[in-house]
Parts: structure tokens; C-alpha cells; sequence
């Protein structure tokens, strides 16, 4: 861990897209995200856990690929024990995942499970969730 996401190094990331520009790296958006991210945005299940203090609860697959348009790369999941995945992301062979604070345990990363948007949006509270955060990231930059 590198603070309280994941990741070895992600100095070398940046945006592909002009608009998404204030971003910056990945380490920087974090920063902007942890404004964003609100109980609306985590998932359904979860949303009675969450707080500002937890504010990366239920956060991941949302996160991921909004991470996945400003960044590229891929979508990765690890397998939890309630059969859901948690969405990680890596560009460049480098690994990293905002909302890892949200775990007690330092997870395994591998890239054993990727994971598709299609799978993910086909339940449509979730591609709502992703577009409000989309829109309210827009908005912080």
C-alpha cells in the first residue's frame, strides 16, 4: 500500500484525454475523488455502512472504470467471499486501486478476473452510479 490506496507507482499515468486533464496521476485524483465519492455513488448493499470516513465503501467497480476512461488500461477483480469482485485497475502493467483503504486486509492482486463494463453496467443502478460520479468528477475539475 502507498497510503491508504494500492499501488507500487503510478507517477508514469496519466490522462489520454485533454478534458480530464486536471486529474493528473492517479495519486492526485484521489485527492479530488475523496470529495466525490458520497453514499449515492457506493453500492446499494453497502450504502448503510458508509461514511466520510469511509468514504471508498462500495466505491470499486464505479471508480475503476471511471479510472479505466481518464487512464486506459484494464479492469481486474478480486474474488470476495460473498461471490461479488472487487474492481482494481492497471495501465502499463502497473496496479493500482483507490479504494483499497476500505478492506482491513491487504488484498492479492493478480490478473486472474477481469472484468467487463457490459457485465458490470447490465444492472443498471450500477452505470447510474458510474455516470454521477463521472458527472460529479467533471464538475470538481
Amino acid at each position: 500500500m502507498n497510503g491508504p490506496y494500492y499501488s507500487s507507482t503510478t507517477d508514469a499515468i496519466h490522462v489520454q484525454d485533454d478534458r480530464y486533464a486536471k486529474a493528473g496521476t492517479p495519486e492526485h485524483l484521489y485527492t479530488i475523488l475523496r470529495h466525490v465519492w458520497a453514499k449515492d455513488t457506493c453500492a446499494p448493499r453497502m450504502q448503510d455502512q458508509w461514511s466520510e470516513e469511509n468514504c471508498t465503501l462500495g466505491q470499486c467497480s464505479v471508480t475503476s472504470f471511471l479510472l479505466q476512461d481518464l487512464y486506459g488500461g484494464d479492469v481486474y477483480g478480486i474474488p470476495l467471499p460473498d461471490g461479488n469482485y472487487h474492481c482494481f485497475n492497471c495501465v502499463d502493467d502497473i496496479d493500482f486501486d483507490l479504494t483499497a483503504e476500505q478492506f482491513a486486509e491487504d488484498l492479492t492482486y493478480t490478473h486472474d478476473y477481469p472484468q467487463q463494463r457490459s457485465v458490470h453496467f447490465a444492472k443498471k443502478e450500477k452505470q447510474e452510479r458510474y455516470l454521477l460520479l463521472k458527472k460529479r468528477l467533471e464538475e470538481a475539475l
